[in-house]
């Protein structure tokens, strides 16, 4: 027996491991467990060159994942000003002008995190900031990251002066003299501002993303499912980072994007990128949208919306989708879908279910499930299909349903929103995560929301659909175990056991039994990603 490089004693360990639930001392060699038990268990892993860290009664957890973030495109999306503050026009109106002051001649005002209740039921248009602005150009990302507001003088810079066609359901939308109001619907539309938006030095770029990375290792996040691999150059931006640290804090499984339109071609491009990884990252898996938003009008709906929108799928030709999803599978690629509304998740399961090999059903994964009957829940456990939720996204609606989002979908939909515990009742798997930069990456706090049905330290505010919170081990095996599941990865990560990946989460507080608001606040004590610490309190 060769001596452990780390040994982790003082501490009550929560495995989740089926085999010894339970522990207070684990020793790493080579970036993986080799024991795990009582210090007398460990004792003899001990060398010359062991460090041995006491974590003076902290709980110690299989490293923490966020099932859905984009580390990676976040950094463009947030930037600019923090807008998620403002709660009502004269809120927004009054940053953008303190903006628009301060910005240098020929810069433009750029932010994020727009919430779409700000305009307190008001269409979402350009003349609503452009006076606050004088003249500077504006570009605004709304918080469900599909959706922006550009300003006049924005639109013209970009030569945006009418509605355009997409070969997916995106949208500019214009009043009824064909005039863009601003509003922009889904990527394709938001990219027409691409060419005239800043574009940040790549030295810049790598910097901000270790930061980020560091910053959300010190929340306890020892990986992330990355759903994108959007913009120029990000594998060799990964490759950079990895060459001056060494390896990322937070491992990333990388999903890039298939659109509508993609042929064969493509596809095998998509199973040849597979290959693709670092020390930390990886390629792995395929990301699909079925639909958009129900704000932006763009989630596919078994009926119309309030507005009478809803009703189309993302893919203009939903065969066009189920036929790609088969051919990934048949290639032995993981895929995820995102699909909010009830037709979209419908369509999904659909497609799963014409797979004849179990095997081949068990590679799927459906983002986000905002609304879904009854009737579809048991299907997920039956296909083998997981489940992928962030629950801090119901932050963004109200228990009594008067929210921009709960009045779309109306009362009988928004009574079945966001089914977390539904969901795992009937025996899906269910990994949770953030959604960052739509929603704080800080895992904490979606666990406790995940408890509580609200954000943590709001007591005023009344929980959203009170009846889906989960137990405090249903959230951490959100982020741990069933996390593993979803990405195919449960058998070398996931719980503290022997051969199992060095990732690994130390809480001053118990994260199952503290009470919910006091887990978000409680530090970190230790944060371990391939048995390397990266963060110590």
């Amino acid at each position: 027996m060769s001596a452990a490089d780390t040994v982790l004693t003082g501490c009550r360990i929560r495995t989740l491991d089926p085999e010894r639930p339970s522990a207070t001392a684990v020793a790493v060699k080579d970036g993986r467990i080799v024991a795990v038990g009582e210090e007398a268990d460990v004792r003899d892993w001990r060398g010359a060159h062991t460090e041995v860290v006491d974590l003076g009664g902290a709980t110690l957890t299989p490293g923490l994942v966020d099932g859905h973030s984009h580390p990676v495109l976040g950094l463009e999306m947030a930037t600019g000003l923090d807008l998620s503050g403002c709660r009502d026009l004269d809120e927004l109106r009054a940053a953008l002008a303190d903006a628009a002051r301060a910005a240098a001649s020929g810069a433009w005002v750029t932010g994020y995190g727009l919430d779409h209740n700000t305009f307190g039921g008001r269409p979402v248009h350009h003349d609503l900031i452009d006076p606050a602005l004088g003249g500077v150009p504006a570009f605004l990302r709304l918080y469900d990251g599909h959706s922006a507001l550009a300003s006049g003088p924005a639109l013209q810079a970009a030569g945006i002066d009418g509605p355009r066609a997409f070969a997916q359901r995106a949208r500019v939308v214009c009043d009824a003299d064909r005039r863009p109001t601003g509003h922009l619907i889904e990527p394709a539309a938001m990219d027409l501002m691409q060419p005239v938006l800043p574009v940040e030095d790549t030295s810049v770029r790598r910097s901000r993303l270790l930061k980020l990375l560091r910053d959300m290792a010190a929340t306890g996040l020892t990986g992330a499912h990355v759903m994108d691999l959007q913009g120029v150059g990000v594998l060799d931006l990964l490759a950079g980072c990895e060459a001056e640290a060494g390896a990322l804090p937070v491992r990333l499984r990388i999903a890039p994007w298939c659109m509508p339109g993609t042929d064969t071609a493509g596809l095998d491009h998509l199973v040849a990128l597979q290959r693709e990884r670092g020390r930390h990252w990886r390629v792995g898996g395929v990301k699909f949208f079925m639909d958009g938003t129900v704000e932006g009008g763009t989630a596919w709906l078994e009926h119309a919306d309030c507005h009478g929108q809803g009703t189309e799928a993302f893919w203009p030709d939903p065969a066009a989708y189920t036929a790609a999803v088969h051919h990934l599978a048949r290639a032995g690629v993981r895929t995820a879908t995102h699909a909010i509304g009830d037709a979209a998740v419908r369509h999904v399961l659909d497609t799963v279910v014409q797979l004849t090999d179990p095997q081949e059903r068990s590679l799927h994964r459906i983002e986000h499930i905002e609304t879904v009957p009854t009737g579809q829940l048991e299907r997920f456990a039956q296909l083998g299909v997981a489940a992928s939720m962030q629950p801090t996204h119901t932050a963004y609606t109200r228990a009594d349903h008067t929210d921009e989002w709960s009045k779309r979908v109306g009362e009988e939909r928004a009574g079945r929103a966001w089914r977390c515990r539904d969901l795992r009742d009937a025996g899906a798997t269910l990994a949770l995560g953030s959604d960052w930069p739509i929603a704080h990456y800080d895992p904490r706090e979606v666990l406790a929301t995940a408890r509580l049905r609200r954000l943590p330290g709001r007591p005023e505010t009344a929980p959203v659909l009170a009846g889906q919170a989960l137990t405090g081990l249903m959230a951490l095996e959100g982020y741990t175990s069933h996390a593993a599941l979803a990405a195919g990865e449960q058998d070398t990560s996931g719980r503290i056991a022997p051969g199992y990946r060095a990732d690994l989460t130390a809480f001053t507080v118990d994260p199952v039994d503290a009470p919910a608001d006091e887990l978000a606040e409680g530090p970190i004590t230790l944060t371990m990603t391939g048995g390397e610490v990266v963060h110590r309190a």
